[in-house]
């Protein structure tokens, strides 16, 4: 009888030892899920936080770039590099030789038709606008609308004078003709002309295609 019990018994242990195996088991691979889960969240998040933080490290770095660029600009004296002159400013310039007594007159004569087309000509009106504003101040023009017939106009002088009218070269386009107020910054003359993208304007041009200039009679 003690026997059997005994064999009984022990066939509980090893049933429970089997039952608590079995759990054990069953428990490990479930606990471990949260932790894996947990551990790949936290990678997840430090990846992010590098990314961004090399995201915001290369945009400061950029701006940095910039901002010394920009810096050493300014200090090259390159900040502005838009040109710009005053029509109305002291018309006799740097290294401008004094005009002609007439000379004023001339140029408030061409001036007061700056952005128009006095003379009703759909095109090659520029010397046609020079014999009009030398007619309206008491001077005998050429009587021509070719711009190169004021290169045997008047006096010629050396080089340009408030007043004094300006023969140039357009290359194939022909010639054009205007009248010299100034110099500008750069040391090119500027100069009033009708027919100057289809208006009487007062603007620089290039002193090297300047051939010829001329005082009034």
């Amino acid at each position: 009888m003690v026997e059997l019990f005994a064999f009984r018994l022990s066939r509980c242990v090893v049933a429970l030892a089997l039952f608590f195996s079995a759990v054990a088991v069953f428990v490990s691979p479930a606990s471990a899920r949260p932790h894996h889960r947990h551990s790949a969240e936290r990678h997840a998040y430090v990846h992010h936080a590098r990314h961004h933080h090399s995201r915001h490290y290369r945009h400061h770095a950029r701006s940095s770039r910039f901002e010394r660029s920009a810096a050493q600009l300014q200090a090259s004296g390159f900040g502005n590099t838009q040109a710009s002159y005053d029509p109305n400013a002291n018309a006799g310039g740097a290294g401008m030789s004094g005009g002609f007594s007439g000379g004023s007159n001339l140029v408030s004569e061409a001036r007061r038709y700056i952005g128009g087309n006095p003379t009703g000509r759909g095109s090659l009106w520029c010397a046609r606008f020079m014999n009009m504003v030398l007619q309206k101040t008491g001077h005998q023009g050429t009587g021509s609308d070719m711009a190169s017939s004021f290169a045997r106009y008047g006096t010629r002088v050396s080089g340009p004078q408030v007043g004094a009218i300006a023969v140039m070269s357009r290359g194939r386009r022909g010639g054009h003709v205007g009248i010299i107020t100034g110099i500008d910054a750069q040391g090119n003359p500027i100069m009033i002309s009708g027919n100057n993208g289809n208006r009487v304007r007062e603007a620089p041009v290039s002193r090297g295609r300047i051939y010829a200039y001329v005082m009034p009679n």
